[in-house]
């Protein structure tokens, strides 16, 4: 496993992450994720991504369970990332980013994960609703009062990242340090609307989500047939999935994307995530695996030296 800076920031994660939407807690049982978390501790993992909106609540409980009371880790051997934002009742003040929820969340993630603290706590939207100085204000006392290490955005405009980093050095509050943006070959936007830039310009690390766009780019929809283990396949984790496993003209373009993986000796989820990593500001890809040997595939991909080579015939593909 290769470990890369969060930004300009002392921490390091893994560069293959594991995340918990629609899986832990959900998707698959607390036996089956245990094996996965277990065999990603033993490939190196160290950077476990989670929100209370998963399942509402559910993912970070099973998080919690596993860590803890099943395999027994040192809190301090991981660095384990929640968020919040989603409404998680019919509560008016149950959501957004005021005050008052952010810290009535993390009281309440810290319970689910049976931990003291949490490495890193991100805004899981932005919220026009709440001014930028309670926000950053907020998470500046959870990390003084050592609930919180860091904080970052999730799915933030450009503008809003570049707001909330102003605010913080004027008031001399602890500035974000992460964004978690959704980023794969077909959907790179973070790229041209000025939110890596914006990321950049901060010291802010990229932790991506969906880096193999929810299994797409593994290859595994070819024609648009489904097969029945797959995440498409499932009630719940297919849910997000529909209109894409039935584009026809994308599914011809992965397939093309999966061959030329293959000709390398990848897979093609293992090119997928090469692909994300080969911007320096990406620190982790977030991967969500439901099996064992998902993982251990998904890990190899760390060590894969993306070339520029690589990088054209990816463009060419998918042009």
């Amino acid at each position: 496993m290769k470990y890369r800076q969060l930004g300009k920031y002392g921490v390091r994660l893994s560069a293959i992450g594991i995340g918990s939407w629609l899986t832990y807690g959900m998707g698959i049982d607390d036996k089956m994720a245990q094996k996965c978390i277990k065999t990603a501790l033993e490939s190196g993992v160290i950077f476990f991504d989670t929100a209370d909106i998963y399942n509402k609540g559910e993912a970070e409980l099973s998080l919690g369970r596993i860590f803890f009371n099943e395999l027994k880790i040192r809190r301090e051997d991981v660095v384990i990332a929640s968020k919040c934002f989603w409404p998680m009742s019919s509560n008016p003040n149950d959501q957004g980013l005021s005050r008052k929820h952010i810290v009535e969340s993390v009281n309440k993630s810290l319970k689910r994960l049976q931990t003291d603290y949490i490495d890193l706590y991100q805004c899981h939207r932005y919220d026009p609703y709440t001014p930028m100085e309670e926000i950053c204000r907020a998470y500046n006392d959870l990390i003084q009062q050592g609930k919180l290490i860091y904080w970052g955005v999730s799915e933030w405009p450009a503008e809003n990242i570049d707001e909330a980093v102003s605010v913080c050095e004027k008031l001399s509050l602890h500035k974000p340090v992460s964004n978690q943006p959704q980023y794969n070959i077909i959907r790179s936007q973070i790229e041209t609307n000025g939110v890596m830039e914006s990321c950049e310009k901060a010291g802010m690390g990229e932790v991506v989500w969906s880096p193999i766009a929810q299994g797409l780019l593994s290859g595994k929809y070819s024609g648009g047939v489904i097969p029945k283990d797959s995440r498409a396949a499932h009630d719940k984790m297919g849910s997000f999935m529909r209109e894409s496993v039935s584009d026809k003209t994308l599914l011809a373009k992965i397939d093309k994307f999966k061959a030329y993986a293959e000709s390398l000796g990848f897979s093609a989820s293992q090119l997928a995530l090469a692909w994300c990593l080969r911007k320096p500001n990406i620190t982790s890809a977030i991967t969500s695996a439901s099996r064992p040997e998902q993982v251990i595939e998904n890990c190899a991909a760390a060590d894969i030296e993306f070339t520029p080579e690589y990088e054209m015939k990816i463009q060419e593909i998918f042009a």
